[in-house]
């Protein structure tokens, strides 16, 4: 039970929240010596709580865009107009032709000429990409892409459902790829994810939410979209083809985006969603910073591409890291790695440049951040509330719209820290669902027979979900939220989506959700529960790019431990000592969109030549612990004569 309101007497709930100096990658590691010892095996025993198994600017240039609709023909549409309105027909890449429904005054641009124009605008009452963004004053509305590039049992199970016979039976991103690629029979391989990016969401989704009311989106890309190492099943590379697929379609309709990085090698909080189930190994343990070291490269090669003017005007926001548990890991280490993160992204940006930067509250609510980094620039916290995997489930539906007005506040932690968004919430108020909780587990605490199936669900029900999520959305409006998750597959089995609540899609088909989000304010207001605090409506001015951004206060980073920090669960050793790569690897550049008939430049990949640093590797002849599975005494690693007689780590 963690508390994720500001206030610590609230209600409980679970969660699933100067420029740095050159160089631009601290070269803390000792090339000279490796030590040469052998490795003493003492089981890694970690206990995750069930409770957690599911977490969870400035405009830059235009990059040639920015005008209204151009005058080039669209294939794209039947007409062969470049921009429209409520009741325009589109056609997508794949031949499908739809009618584009927005009832907000948004208007979606798609130029071929210049596919960076930036004046789609997704309501009338949002501003457009080539408009600047108040953090203070305009509300994000948003909703996630989960389970699209990074596959969760309870939002897509029909992925899953079809290898719970197999050994080991599918429970996560890792155990499912490696089904799939022993599936030799027809329909089978590891192809089977291509697919589930090509239909899950659709340029026709990112249309829809649009015309829902929401201006912003928050797109989960695992590691492996830039980069597998060997021994790792994921299929590599091919969900960053979809996300460029999302960004186009996120511009189109003049929807923002906050893409973060959700997973990490060696997994930062040990749940299905971070694509493996089982021990933490991201800063933890033996392989905690030899894991962190890739961890930062995959970070520097996204930061290095969104943050090209074609691109920034869409991507204003990047998450490090999602939900990385803080109670395993440890405050001091999980502070040592945010500002190690935070240097590496702003010197490659520059101060007052690129995304803002997002960090989780690692499941320990928002009052322990107060202060956290005073002076950095455009650092946002992001928390992630949950009813579900709380406690006391059991209670009657009037009861959960008062206890979400007085324990999701974010007033506070916006004068506290800064800006603070609600990076995840849902419908929920039990945690009933198909495999909400994990593979395997059912939920005990209340009978879940009624609740799985959306369509036996009475008015009286669908109000009182309705008036839960309404509440939610008043007490966490500034700056905003976004929902988890857009979209729930439908189960091979039940032949339904069998996790409804966590549908925004679905509660606008079925009247539980909102048809314009903008009904919620004031809902707290006529439950008699008033804001604990209320905001000034401003930041301060470093908060959001302006004059001080990026000068630290010196009480902010001094008690920051140097990195990298001392691990936990890894005998006390010395951490520059602990295993680690080194940086002679090429760096995986991430490909831009190839655009037939543009006449604009589409970026190169990598926004700032001077970042010339080498990706980390493991140094050559060296046998390494299992970066997934580290024994806690495998504090060394065995290099020369050594690991040419160890045997090596299963």
């Amino acid at each position: 039970m963690l508390t994720t309101g500001d206030d610590p007497a609230a209600v409980n709930y679970s969660e699933k929240a100067g420029a740095a100096p050159r160089p631009r990658r601290k070269r803390w590691l000792i090339y000279g010596v490796v030590a040469a010892a052998a490795a003493i095996v003492i089981a890694l025993a970690i206990a995750l709580p069930v409770t957690l198994v599911h977490r969870h600017s400035h405009a830059g240039g235009s990059g040639g865009g920015g005008g209204g609709g151009g005058s080039s023909s669209n294939p794209e549409s039947p007409t062969g107009e470049v921009s429209g309105g409520n009741g325009t027909q589109i056609t997508t890449e794949d031949g499908v032709t739809f009618t584009y429904v927005n009832r907000f005054g948004g208007t979606w641009v798609d130029d071929p000429q210049n596919p960076f124009n930036n004046s789609a605008r997704a309501q009338s009452y949002s501003p457009s990409l080539d408009e600047a963004w108040d953090w203070a004053q305009d509300e994000i509305r948003g909703v996630n892409l989960g389970g699209w590039l990074i596959t969760e049992p309870f939002i897509v199970p029909a992925l899953y459902e079809k290898y719970q016979n197999t050994s080991p039976p599918a429970v996560d991103e890792w155990t499912l790829s490696v089904a799939m690629r022993n599936d030799t029979s027809p329909g089978g391989g590891i192809g089977q994810l291509e697919e589930h990016y090509k239909t899950f969401i659709t340029e026709e989704d990112f249309a829809q939410i649009a015309g829902a009311g929401l201006n912003w989106v928050r797109l989960p890309v695992p590691y492996w979209a830039v980069d597998v190492w060997p021994g790792e099943p994921f299929l590599a590379n091919t969900a960053w083809t979809y996300a460029l697929k999302a960004l186009k379609w996120a511009r189109k309709y003049g929807l923002r985006m906050y893409l973060e990085l959700h997973t990490a090698p060696g997994s930062q909080n040990g749940l299905n969603h971070s694509g493996r189930l089982g021990p933490i190994n991201f800063m933890n343990g033996p392989m905690g910073v030899a894991n962190a070291q890739r961890t930062l490269e995959y970070i520097r090669v996204i930061t290095e591409f969104i943050s090209q003017p074609e691109y920034v005007p869409v991507v204003q926001a990047f998450g490090m890291i999602n939900e990385p548990l803080l109670g395993i890991i440890g405050r001091d280490v999980l502070d040592s790695f945010y500002l190690e993160a935070y240097n590496m992204i702003r010197n490659i940006t520059g101060i007052g440049k690129g995304p803002s930067l997002v960090i989780h509250d690692g499941f320990q609510g928002l009052t322990p951040w107060k202060g956290f980094m005073t002076g950095a620039d455009r650092l946002v916290l992001d928390t992630h509330p949950y009813i579900a995997f709380g406690g006391g489930l059991d209670q009657p539906l009037d009861h959960w719209p008062p206890a979400a007005c007085q324990g999701f506040q974010t007033n506070q932690s916006n004068l506290d820290f800064g800006p603070t968004i609600t990076g995840e919430f849902s419908a929920a108020v039990n945690n009933c669902g198909k495999w909400l909780v994990g593979v395997g587990p059912e939920p005990t605490t209340i009978d879940c027979s009624v609740w799985d199936d959306y369509r036996t669900w009475t008015q009286d029900m669908k109000d009182g979900i309705k008036q839960f999520v309404m509440a939610e959305m008043d007490a966490m409006h500034v700056p905003g939220y976004m929902f988890w998750t857009w979209k729930i597959g439908n189960s091979s089995v039940a032949g339904i989506p069998t996790a409804p609540m966590w549908s925004y899609q679905l509660g606008l088909e079925n009247g539980w959700m909102p048809t314009d989000p903008r009904d919620a304010l004031g809902t707290c207001a006529s439950l008699n529960v008033p804001f604990a605090v209320n905001f000034t409506g401003q930041y301060p001015v470093w908060q959001t790019g302006g004059p001080g951004a990026g000068v630290f206060q010196p009480a902010a980073t001094n008690t920051i431990e140097v990195y990298p920090p001392t691990l936990s669960n890894a005998m006390n050793a010395n951490p520059t000592l602990l295993p680690f790569y080194t940086d002679v690897s090429a760096n995986p550049t991430l490909p831009p969109t190839t655009f037939s008939g543009a006449t604009v430049s589409v970026g190169s990949g990598w926004v700032d030549p001077q970042d010339t640093a080498l990706a980390p590797a493991p140094v050559p002849g060296c046998v390494y612990p299992d970066a997934w599975n580290a024994p806690q005494g495998s504090t060394a690693f065995l290099c020369g004569t050594a690991a040419a007689t160890s045997t090596p780590p299963s």
